[in-house]
């Protein structure tokens, strides 16, 4: 039986017409993104002949209406003369005729951005119109086209007087796209990348929409490039040495330059091209980087005994926080796809491995500072991956502040749900704890006792800290969760008071509850939220008043301003053993009352966070020379030893 599926169905789309019929598959889409696509494909042959050494300079228009533009270049101008084969002018085979153009032959051009001989015509194909200037061969030619199709034949308008170079005015095609009007910054920010990787170039952005005028011209290259990276991202740089490799040479003709740093940032950020050209989705030439910065690092750590054992180290723990770019230019780049967004030529990746790695071993081996605060930080995140990971996995997100159920037992909550005024006061055993329910605001103060001294949650296994009762008590108690599942809009209490003894012991529970907060639940002390309370050691009574004394010091200031004050007045000294000691309402007033209190924010200063964790590990971890040196360092500054 007949389908009536005949030869006569089989459509032939010649020249250009697949382009318009098909868009999407040359520029990715119709709306912004593809838009844009028609102008880089004009910049990045302009660009082509500046990293090819023969252009220095590009100029680029939004013209008044903001939908068209016009790209020059002062390179050697696309060829006029007759094609040997078409019989047409070269420069119209380029533009007329998809897979022509002179980068399939790497005599012209040794590596180039676009390089499927498809760019020129396809922004040709989807213009409204597209007028092609050219200086060469003794005189400037012209010719006009409209949808892909010439209006004129090329003509020589004029002699030449000096240089050379092309000159390409296009209108997209409102019958093509969605959208038509360009986008300044964008054009900016793209056209300001191009100068970073390519050192000697100055291209020039003509805003005649604005009026404005911009120039770019960065002979700092990739490294002055990296750093504008890092000043954007606003992240603190874990050490001062950039590792920068300028055009090291590989095999196949191709060359990679590349450069990185370590921040303090939760995420990695790297940018990485081929020929100058974005590769947003990465491809072998990244694969290769990671790998080499993977190997490079932890065989510095392997060597100088950096990795702790038990912690698994793993290759995102090692590139948590860098800020890097790598710039690959080759000869032959096999892009997936026209909008050439992924590298996939599988040789590049082992020869990026092998062109990196050693220079950067040998980097960090030649800065040992660098490569010790490097080591820190990796360690820094395998600590906290882990802790969230064990977080994630063992404990459930509580419920919202508004509902009571599920709270720990020795909980004495507040009446209050409004997490802006609720307080939780954490105290140390059942004594201070029954002192201050009694001494508290019943409103907005909440109390939670601890028995004893918590868990060291820098030491302990991460079961064993999930599963210690103290610990989850406060965890059930803020409700917000922990580790990777920390919800703050769920959290309970905006204040999270840290009340304990005046004395040694209650230093070392704050300490210990400290380490915990910090390692698996940062943001409370990042949001603000974590306070240490200061009650006082001492009473002093003389002349009919009452001062309270936080510590020896602020006593002996206290008595000396009594004596001076009051010569002849009895001093009457009162030293608590323990907050359980203090009367409620005495505890109300030194300790409890927000008018009357005094209390320690818990901050971490951008400029402190590698100190900080260098000190809690050295300090709580179970590596006990490390206590032993701080103590030793320090012996001669201890005045009185409480024991």
């Amino acid at each position: 039986m007949s389908t009536g599926y005949t030869g006569k169905d089989i459509q032939v789309l010649e020249g250009l017409d697949p382009v318009r019929k098909r868009p999407g598959m040359y520029i990715g889409g119709t709306g912004k993104p593809g838009l844009h696509h028609l102008l880089w494909e004009v910049v990045d042959n302009a660009v082509d002949e500046a990293t090819n050494g023969y252009a220095s300079h590009i100029e680029v228009i939004l013209h008044k209406d903001g939908r068209s533009m016009t790209v020059s270049d002062n390179g050697r101008g696309i060829p006029v003369d007759r094609h040997p084969t078409k019989k047409i002018p070269t420069v119209e085979v380029i533009l007329t005729t998809l897979h022509a153009g002179g980068k399939f032959d790497s005599s012209n051009y040794i590596t180039s951005g676009g390089l499927h001989g498809v760019g020129a015509s396809v922004v040709n194909a989807l213009s409204e119109e597209l007028v092609v200037t050219i200086k060469r061969d003794g005189g400037v030619w012209e010719q006009r086209y409209a949808k892909g199709t010439p209006v004129t034949k090329l003509t020589k308008t004029g002699p030449l007087s000096r240089g050379s170079g092309t000159t390409m005015y296009f209108r997209p095609d409102p019958e093509i796209f969605e959208t038509l009007d360009f986008d300044p910054e964008w054009i900016t920010d793209n056209l300001e990348t191009k100068t970073y990787l390519n050192g000697a170039l100055r291209i020039a952005f003509r805003n005649e929409v604005s009026g404005e005028r911009f120039e770019y011209h960065h002979e700092g290259g990739i490294a002055e490039f990296q750093q504008h990276l890092l000043a954007v991202s606003g992240a603190r740089p874990v050490h001062e040495d950039s590792f920068v490799v300028r055009q090291q040479d590989m095999s196949h003709g191709a060359r990679v330059e590349v450069a990185l740093q370590w921040t303090e940032a939760p995420r990695e950020v790297v940018r990485s091209f081929v020929n100058g050209i974005s590769t947003k989705d990465g491809g072998t030439h990244e694969q290769g980087f990671r790998d080499a910065i993977r190997s490079a690092v932890r065989a510095y750590m392997d060597t100088h005994d950096l990795l702790p054992r038990k912690l698994d180290i793993t290759a995102d723990d090692i590139r948590e926080g860098i800020v890097g770019i790598i710039n690959l230019f080759m000869v032959d780049p096999q892009f997936q796809g026209q909008t050439k967004e992924k590298l996939n030529n599988p040789e590049i990746k082992s020869l990026v491995t092998s062109a990196i790695r050693l220079d950067l071993e040998q980097f960090l081996t030649q800065h040992p500072t660098t490569g010790d605060a490097i080591a820190t930080r990796i360690v820094q995140a395998a600590k906290a991956r882990q802790a969230s990971r064990a977080a994630a996995s063992s404990v459930r997100r509580k419920s919202n502040v508004s509902h009571r159920l599920n709270l720990p037992g020795k909980l004495t909550d507040c009446a209050s749900t409004d997490p802006a005024e609720s307080e939780l006061f954490i105290v140390e055993g059942d004594s201070a704890g029954g002192s201050a329910k009694q001494g508290r605001n019943r409103q907005t103060q909440a109390v939670l006792p601890l028995r004893g001294k918590v868990l060291n949650a820098e030491q302990a296994t991460l079961k064993k800290v999930t599963e210690n009762k103290e610990l989850s008590n406060v965890v059930q108690a803020l409700g917000c969760g922990l580790g990777d599942s920390l919800d703050l809009s769920k959290l309970r209490y905006h204040k999270i008071i840290l009340l304990m003894d005046a004395d040694s012991d209650g230093h070392h529970i704050s300490t210990l509850l400290l380490t915990f907060l910090y390692r698996y639940m940062r943001p409370l002390i990042d949001g603000g939220y974590v306070y240490i309370a200061q009650p006082p050691l001492f009473r002093i009574d003389a002349a009919k008043k009452t001062w309270w004394a936080l510590d020896e010091p602020d006593r002996e200031r206290i008595v000396a301003k009594i004596k001076k004050s009051h010569p002849t007045s009895k001093i009457e000294l009162q030293r608590f053993k323990g907050l359980g000691e203090m009367m409620p309402a005495t505890l109300n007033e030194t300790t409890l009352h927000p008018d009357s209190r005094r209390l320690l924010q818990v901050t971490i200063p951008d400029a402190e966070r590698m100190v900080t964790e260098q000190t809690i590990s050295d300090l709580m971890g179970k590596d006990p020379a490390a206590r032993f040196n701080f103590i030793m360092n320090r012996a001669d500054e201890v005045e009185d030893l409480d024991v």
